[in-house]
C-alpha cells in the first residue's frame, strides 16, 4: 500500500473559534475511505483553537499559546478518537519537535514508532508539541512537519488540505483573472521569500509555507498535493479517482 501523509490546517478545524466538528468529521470519514488503499498518517494542527474554546487567553502571548496547545491537545484528540471509532478505526497522538528530525538516530526512533502503529491498522495523529517546545526546537507550523513526516516517514506523497485551495498565479483574493498552477515542477527562490500571511486567527503560515514544504520534498525527490479542506472533491478526485480535476500537484520531472 502507499503510504501518505495527510496535513490538515487549524483554518479547517476551527470556525468562529470554536472546533469545526462537520468539517472534522468530513476529515475523518475521507481518511477512513482513504485507508482502503494508503497507509494513513495525519498530520493535524487545532489544538491552539480547541484550547480558546476553554479558555480564552491572548493566543499572540508565546507562554499562553502553550498553555492553549497544553488545553486543547486532549480535547482535540478525544474528538478525534470518537470521530475514529465510528469508522472502528483506532487512533494515536505523535507529539514531536524538531528534535525528533535532527539527527538521523533521532528520525529512525519516531519512524520507528510511526511503522509499528501502522502495522498494527493505527492512524498516527502527528502535532508538534507546542506546549513544550522552545524556540531552539521548534518547527514553526505543521507545513514543515508534514513535509519533514513525509520524509523522514517514508510516504509517498503529502497531501495539504487548507484553507488555500490550490496555488495560484497571482494572489486571487485581489486579482480576479487569477489562474490555478495545476502542476508545480519546481519552486524559484523569489516565491519562497514572499511575506507569510495566514488568512485566519490561528493559522501560522500561509501560501509561503506550503511552498517551503512543496520545496523541501521537490528537492529530496518528494511530492505534494494541495487542496481545499473545506470541500474535499478534488482531493477525492485525485487520490481515490486518480483524476487531477483541482488543487495544485508539486512534483519534479524525472528524468532517466
Amino acid at each position: 500500500m502507499k503510504r501518505i501523509v495527510v496535513k490538515v490546517g487549524s483554518a479547517v478545524l476551527s470556525d468562529h473559534e470554536r472546533i469545526a466538528k462537520d468539517r472534522m468529521q468530513n476529515l475523518v470519514n475521507f481518511i477512513a475511505e482513504l485507508k482502503k488503499n494508503y497507509e494513513v498518517i495525519l498530520v493535524s494542527s487545532g489544538a491552539v483553537a480547541a484550547g480558546y474554546t476553554e479558555l480564552k487567553l491572548d493566543k499572540k502571548i508565546l507562554a499562553n499559546k502553550q498553555a492553549l496547545a497544553s488545553i486543547g491537545q486532549p480535547i482535540l484528540m478525544n474528538k478525534y478518537r470518537k470521530m475514529f471509532e465510528h469508522h472502528n478505526i483506532l487512533s494515536s497522538q505523535v507529539l514531536v519537535t524538531a528534535a525528533n528530525f535532527n539527527t538521523a538516530e533521532e528520525s529512525q526512533k519516531a519512524k520507528d514508532t510511526i511503522e509499528t502503529l501502522l502495522k498494527h491498522d493505527v492512524v498516527p495523529i502527528i502535532n508538534e508539541n507546542d506546549a513544550t517546545a522552545t524556540e531552539e526546537l521548534i518547527l514553526g507550523d505543521n507545513d514543515q512537519l508534514s513535509a519533514y513526516a513525509a520524509y523522514h516517514f517514508g510516504a509517498e506523497l503529502l497531501v495539504i488540505l487548507s484553507d488555500i485551495d490550490a496555488y495560484y498565479d497571482k494572489d486571487p483574493r485581489s486579482h480576479d483573472d487569477a489562474k490555478v498552477r495545476t502542476r508545480i515542477e519546481n519552486i524559484t527562490p523569489e516565491e519562497l521569500s514572499l511575506e507569510v500571511t495566514p488568512n485566519h486567527n490561528f493559522a501560522t503560515g500561509g501560501i509561503v509555507t506550503k511552498l517551503k514544504a512543496a520545496d523541501f520534498l521537490l528537492k529530496r525527490g518528494g511530492a505534494m498535493f494541495l487542496a481545499s479542506g473545506f470541500d474535499l472533491s478534488d482531493a477525492k478526485s485525485f487520490l481515490i479517482e486518480s483524476s487531477h480535476r483541482g488543487g495544485s500537484f508539486f512534483k519534479a520531472v524525472e528524468t532517466l
